[in-house]
């Protein structure tokens, strides 16, 4: 008789894996992706399926609007549930749902099913044991000034450089920021949009596994929305225009709807297998892209809520609708920024508009508020130039090359200018006047690249959060005046 083979369990587990992988084609991304996510999601997860096929265009040609036909979506009813989430069961709980979440060339027709759905629970024990070891508890508290104990505020003298610094001799006051906020969880990553300010004068911003709420008035926390049960972090938010219902994507693909007013989960939407790092509204249909390079668009108010798919050739990071609501705006990790039209329904294969090459990555993207066609896009470190594109006449403005990434960008509709947000070496903020683009301002005090910026909905104060852990809120609208007009950048 021979002897038993002795093996390690990280050499069992590893060979299992591997043996799964062979008979299922799981999607290829260097995040983790919750693969066949849906029996690991509370039944309240209406599911369609990311593909798995890279069948793309070629470059030069851009992104296709695919209409997918809704096929296998599992809908089981509403579900709320409060800010806090709630324990989950273990495993075997939603082993009934699946065969609604196929993957392309799906479990063989000869495969037992219990035999799927036992490797299938392995699996996901397995990923949620890795999960746990990366969560990151995320924090956000008031500088205290000179009683505050963080890192870097314990001298009582204020550095200089929260000043307003000055540009071609344009004699403006010293400011300081509004308020200042040490957090804690916020990712250094370029490719997530993790904050944004509603018309309720709500601040949301994502902390690791949890969603702040503040006040933008008087800077008062009102809630957080826990998902370290659900997520290894969350990767974007957006508010919906008409209300108090929030878009947050996570790390693990899912797209989940909440009313901070009643504290209830509204609606997890999956179907993403990558982290979703960007989210933007055109009143009910909220469009997704993920790092898998797909852009989902979501009808919020139907039940079969998949009404149109963008394919790209890289991670997707970047969305913004029109403030008219017409165009669609998509960067990407390719260097590809691509206008949509609105009709994403209109057709089975909708081509875009309009395909521009960038010379770096396409994150930091804006519509201009008074003329819907301009489009301001920041480059990347290896371009440092801000760009102000006219869709209807080709026409480009551009700054010089601040040999920086341009990490974030809005602009500011009271006095026609566009505040950027840099990376090294000084992590600032740069107001540029329109037409010429001429600096006109800008803040300094953060110590790492200034990944996010969002307007108030007055249009007066600027928050800016930076990846060395701070954030402020400036105050603007005293500071600069308008600088003219343009040709194509004129108010109407």
């Amino acid at each position: 008789i021979l002897d038993a083979v002795k093996t390690t369990y990280s050499n069992f587990k590893s060979n299992f894996v591997k043996r799964l992988s062979a008979e299922v084609p799981i999607a290829s991304s260097p995040i983790t992706t919750r693969w066949r996510q849906s029996q690991t999601r509370d039944l309240a997860g209406d599911s369609f399926e990311e593909e798995h096929s890279t069948t793309y265009l070629p470059e030069a040609s851009g992104s296709v609007l695919k209409i997918m036909p809704e096929k296998e979506t599992l809908i089981l009813g509403s579900y709320k549930e409060p800010l806090k989430t709630p324990i989950k069961g273990n495993f075997e709980t939603n082993n009934s749902a699946l065969h609604f979440c196929k993957a392309p060339h799906a479990l063989d027709r000869g495969w037992n099913e219990n035999i799927a759905s036992k490797g299938q629970k392995c699996l996901n024990q397995l990923f949620s044991t890795q999960k746990v070891s990366q969560w990151v508890s995320g924090k956000m508290q008031l500088c205290e000034q000179s009683q505050c104990v963080w890192k870097g505020c314990r001298d009582e003298v204020r550095d200089e450089s929260f000043h307003l610094r000055r540009f071609n001799g344009i004699n403006y006051s010293i400011l300081q920021p509004e308020v200042k906020f040490h957090l804690t969880g916020l990712r250094n990553d370029y490719y997530l949009n993790i904050l944004d300010w509603n018309f309720q004068n709500l601040v949301a911003i994502a902390l690791g596994a949890s969603v702040y709420i503040w006040n933008g008035e008087n800077h008062n926390k009102i809630e957080n929305i826990d998902l370290t049960l659900n997520c290894n972090y969350v990767s974007s938010v957006s508010w919906i225009k008409e209300g108090t219902c929030l878009a947050v994507g996570t790390s693990e693909g899912e797209v989940q709807l909440w009313d901070v007013v009643t504290k209830k989960r509204l609606r997890n939407m999956l179907g993403h297998l990558s982290v979703v790092g960007a989210l933007s509204w055109n009143h009910y249909i909220l469009s997704s892209g993920s790092r898998l390079g797909r852009v989902y668009h979501h009808d919020v108010r139907a039940a079969q809520h998949h009404v149109g798919t963008v394919h790209h050739q890289q991670a997707v990071c970047a969305l913004k609708w029109s403030p008219d609501g017409r165009l669609l705006s998509s960067g990407c990790s390719d260097g590809l920024l691509t206008i949509w039209p609105s009709d994403l329904g209109a057709k089975a294969h909708v081509q875009p508009l309009k395909v521009i090459p960038q010379p770096t990555a396409v994150k930091a993207v804006d519509w201009c508020p008074w003329q819907s066609a301009v489009l301001a896009v920041g480059g990347g470190m290896k371009d440092g130039r801000l760009h102000i594109l006219d869709i209807n006449t080709g026409q480009t403005t551009q700054t010089p090359s601040m040999n920086s990434q341009i990490c974030s960008l809005i602009w500011l509709p009271k006095t026609k200018e566009i505040a950027s947000g840099q990376g090294i070496p000084k992590n600032d903020v740069t107001v540029w006047a329109c037409p010429g683009l001429a600096r006109s301002g800008g803040f300094f005090g953060h110590g790492g690249r200034v990944l996010h910026l969002a307007l108030s909905p007055d249009q007066t104060r600027v928050f800016s959060a930076a990846a060395d852990g701070t954030a402020c809120v400036w105050d603007c609208c005293e500071s600069f005046s308008p600088s003219g007009s343009s040709s194509f950048l004129t108010s109407k």
